[in-house]
């Protein structure tokens, strides 16, 4: 007897078997699923897989998701413990390690997570050869130095998120001093993600006119506004939704799915996330830290060599600094 699929439907051509754009995202934690959900929400994979080590936590999020597949446009949402569950992707995404907690810095992360994606990099390389790995887990600049080296991956498939955040709050704390659109502010933070991240107020400008122009001491101990002060929110962003909320999570989605976006549509936008600087602002070190990247199909396309002032140029290699002092005593 026919069931009732066989009496509904006529089959006239087999299912394709290898997805045309799949992302996996590892961690199922608020980071990952706040990803996940900007992710389905902007259409960008048809078919998006969902990795962690706790599998009831997994289930739980990836069924709340299928639940809602009515109100998404990707096709299929895939999950399990094994890596296997993620192959063919061509972008993974890593939001997995162990949480920052009130009061410990993003470098304090450093040698728990390090340990972590030893164990994740081999399975994700072994299932997807061909992908790109965007890091997202703190110390995110170092962890992306690390995925490097044990990927084995060119450098130009091996993204941090970088200052990519930190530009947005940069952007969006200077719009609301000027009363403008953030998308209308354009300004730069580079280096580490974190607390000796570099605020370029020699290029932050409104249509082109640079607000250092106006202000020749903006961004100093001078300045009679003390627009310093908005770098300075910008390193505690984090930190204060931590305090308040336990976690961060929607605005690092956010960013992450921009990223995912330029990468996988191709669009060769430009975006201050985590790379090799080394041979870049004196650098001669192999550190990772946020420079002006385009993020096209193969991942970094091209470095914009930004023209930093003697300052932030210093204070740049400050930040290299401070990486290398911890990275260089790592055991991969």
């Amino acid at each position: 007897m026919s069931t009732v699929k066989e009496q509904l439907i006529q089959n006239l051509a087999p299912e394709e078997k290898l997805p045309r754009c799949k992302i996996t995202v590892v961690g199922a934690g608020n980071v990952g699923m706040a990803c996940a959900i900007s992710i389905l929400l902007k259409g960008l994979a048809d078919e998006l897989a969902l990795v962690d080590a706790d599998g009831d936590k997994l289930r739980g999020e990836a069924l709340d998701l299928l639940h809602g597949s009515l109100f998404l446009s990707t096709p299929k949402i895939v999950f399990g413990k094994d890596y296997n569950v993620s192959a063919n992707s061509k972008l993974v995404i890593i939001t997995a390690g162990a949480r920052m907690v009130a009061g410990e810095s993003r470098l304090e992360l450093l040698q728990r997570n390090v340990a972590v994606m030893k164990a994740i990099i081999p399975s994700i390389v072994q299932n997807s050869p061909d992908c790109k790995i965007l890091m997202v887990t703190n110390p995110v600049d170092i962890l992306t130095y690390v995925a490097w080296k044990i990927s084995g991956f060119p450098v130009c498939r091996v993204i941090g998120s970088g200052c990519n955040l930190d530009s947005a709050r940069f952007r969006y704390l200077i719009g609301e001093k000027l009363g403008v659109n953030p998308t209308s502010c354009h300004g730069w933070v580079l280096g580490e993600h974190g607390d000796s991240s570099v605020p370029i107020w020699s290029g932050v400008n409104v249509a082109g006119v640079t607000l250092k122009s106006l202000n020749p001491a903006i961004g100093t101990d001078t300045d009679k506004e003390q627009w310093k002060n908005i770098h300075k929110q910008v390193v505690e962003g984090g930190y204060e939704v931590l305090k308040l909320k336990g976690y961060t999570s929607w605005a690092i989605g956010l960013s992450v799915t921009d990223l995912s976006r330029s990468i996988l549509k191709n669009l060769k936008r430009v975006h201050p996330v985590t790379t090799l600087v080394k041979g870049f602002h004196g650098i001669k070190e192999e550190v990772f830290l946020s420079l002006p990247c385009v993020l096209a199909q193969s991942g970094i396309n091209d470095i914009v060599k930004v023209n930093l002032t003697t300052e932030e140029e210093a204070l740049f290699k400050k930040s290299a600094d401070i990486l290398w002092n911890l990275q260089k005593d790592l055991q991969l």
